[in-house]
């Protein structure tokens, strides 16, 4: 797989799980910018996969999500 090939995977991933848990919580997008310390226009792009996120916010998000970072990088092995 390219690079670019698997930069558009991690990022749909990454999309997918963070909205799927933050629905699972009852969030908002914007209670979630919130607890994160995000604006909802970056939750918002983040969950369409617009965004190629930071470290440092992929941690916000995974904290304000009561996951660990690394969860919201995992494919669902289903797929």
């Amino acid at each position: 797989m390219s690079g670019r090939a698997a930069e558009g995977t991690i990022v749909q991933v990454f999309a997918a799980n963070l909205r799927a848990r933050r629905l699972e919580l009852g969030l908002s997008q914007e209670a979630l910018a919130e607890r994160a310390g995000l604006d909802r226009t970056y939750v918002s792009s983040c969950e369409r996969g617009l965004r190629n996120v930071t470290l440092t916010s992929l941690a916000q998000l995974g904290g304000a999500l009561g996951v660990e970072a690394r969860d919201l990088l995992k494919a669902d092995e289903n797929e």
